[in-house]
């Protein structure tokens, strides 16, 4: 079917009832200002939020800030501040609905005076964030990374065009509460956001002012990257032709630390988790569902697997995964009170298998030197503290060792896309081709690997086992016969 009516307010009596937005444009006023309007953020604190609002009220709308791009912002303002969430999976059906919670559109790099004077307003009194980790502009110890165009920017020599710079400056022009809301998956990122605010300030000559908050949240939905495909597949679920639509899997999750002294909307009534504590979710999350898609991606990578879900398909992966939940990581977590982490884990690997949302191997295998201390080197610590050897978590690390060597099994290349690459292979090249010097070399590392790892012997020969094992089967193989 040919959808020939774009996405636009005068469309909207056209939709199918249960295809409308629950909130119209323009209907609630701004209380909100989001930094980042990329498809995650539309898919996941939008939808809660206008889903807050059609239930219990409340002058919530978002004001949508695109930090430099203005591809999405301007397909957007075409569509009246309309779009759609394409949700595939699940019962094997399409299904799309209209989002109306964007009340206003603004563009950082191009007026970053006006995205300014919007966190100035006293009407805003939730700035959320989701703008990936780069844009904090963090070192490793945690600390602002200064030059002389971020310094210029905080003290009103230059334009604040970065996202320290628009919170430092924007809070320091607020006279009313506000809450700062990072919604990036970063470990503890509302203390950690605080952090980066209060020495923003300090370069900007003040303090962080009173009635300010940091919560800390987590979130968690696989949102992959809309295709040409997905956007024919929206518009015939929609029945609209929609030019920014995002697509997501069914499965979402919030969970916030309840600390908003402006105030928030009832996100609560739209499913979210309002807790005093986040870090036990975080934690299963990072260790029961990031640490297997890490597990996926590296050890599927040198198996030849493209697609995530193809990974799962391995003989003998699905017992593997299954071994890593119970015999590593539910013995290493103290999950939320009511949830167990092998039910997680079920959930986890019944999304992973998910064809639809087309994660790739390479894609999941992004950073790992910068993911893999959160996700799963917490864990084997844990576990060794415990006088246990984790030996499934071993064969993950062991699958990343082989994995940043630059190809897979068959001997095709594999892409290095890390902080650390250039380090990474020279470090390889320089190891001699064996276990143990691979496992050697790469222990090494100690912007990532504790002291405590390379002196550890049991891991080490641990490791090397594996390294082994991969070496003389390949991954395939070594799956099979683990997951027996």
């Amino acid at each position: 079917m040919t959808v020939t009516t774009g996405l636009s307010l005068a469309a909207l009596h056209r939709l199918a009832p249960q295809n409308r937005p629950a909130v119209r444009p323009g209907d609630v006023r701004p209380g909100i200002l989001h930094l980042g309007l990329g498809a995650f953020h539309r898919a996941h604190q939008a939808v809660y939020t206008e889903t807050a609002v059609a239930a219990s009220g409340g002058e919530w709308g978002i004001v949508g800030v695109a930090p430099r791009s203005r591809d999405v912002l301007d397909k957007l303002r075409a569509q009246d501040r309309l779009y759609s969430v394409l949700t595939v999976g699940g019962d094997g059906g399409d299904h799309a609905r209209a989002v109306g919670i964007l009340s206003g559109l603004g563009h950082a790099a191009g007026d970053p005076y006006g995205v300014l004077a919007a966190i100035a307003d006293p009407g805003i009194r939730i700035v959320s964030l989701t703008v990936t980790e780069k844009a904090y502009r963090l070192g490793p110890d945690g600390r602002l990374l200064l030059d002389d165009e971020l310094r210029a920017q905080l003290t009103g020599a230059a334009p604040p065009v970065s996202v320290p710079a628009l919170l430092a400056r924007g809070l320091l022009a607020r006279t009313a509460p506000l809450t700062v809301l990072c919604c990036d998956n970063l470990q503890g990122n509302g203390p950690r956001i605080q952090g980066m605010v209060a020495q923003a300030l300090e370069v900007a000559g003040a303090s962080l002012p009173d009635g300010v908050d940091f919560p800390a949240t987590m979130v968690d939905r696989i949102v992959p990257a809309t295709s040409a495909d997905h956007l024919r597949r929206a518009a015939a679920a929609l029945g609209a032709a929609d030019r920014a639509p995002v697509v997501a899997e069914p499965f979402h999750q919030w969970v916030i630390e309840d600390r908003f002294p402006g105030g928030r909307p009832d996100w609560g009534a739209a499913g979210a988790i309002l807790t005093t504590d986040v870090a036990p979710w975080e934690t299963l999350k990072l260790r029961a569902l990031n640490s297997v898609h890490s597990a996926c991606a590296y050890l599927g990578a040198l198996a030849g697997r493209e697609m995530i879900a193809s990974v799962l398909e391995l003989p003998g992966m699905d017992g593997l995964l299954r071994r890593f939940l119970a015999e590593d990581i539910a013995p290493s977590v103290t999950p939320p009170p009511g949830v167990t982490v092998l039910d997680y884990g079920e959930t986890v690997l019944e999304r992973f298998a998910n064809r639809e949302l087309g994660h790739r191997t390479h894609q999941v295998a992004m950073d790992g030197t910068q993911k893999l201390p959160h996700r799963l080197l917490g864990t084997i610590a844990d576990r060794r503290r415990a006088g246990a050897v984790p030996a499934w978590a071993a064969l993950v690390l062991a699958g990343w060792m082989r994995f940043v060597r630059g190809y897979a099994d068959d001997g095709s290349a594999l892409p290095l896309d890390d902080p650390l690459a250039g380090r990474i292979r020279a470090i390889v090249r320089a190891a001699p081709d064996t276990p143990e010097g691979l496992v050697d070399a790469l222990l090494g590392l100690s912007e990532v690997f504790p002291a405590g790892f390379a002196d550890d012997a049991s891991l080490r020969a641990e490791l090397i086992r594996w390294s082994g094992e991969l070496a003389r089967h390949g991954a395939a193989r070594t799956i099979a016969a683990a997951g027996r």
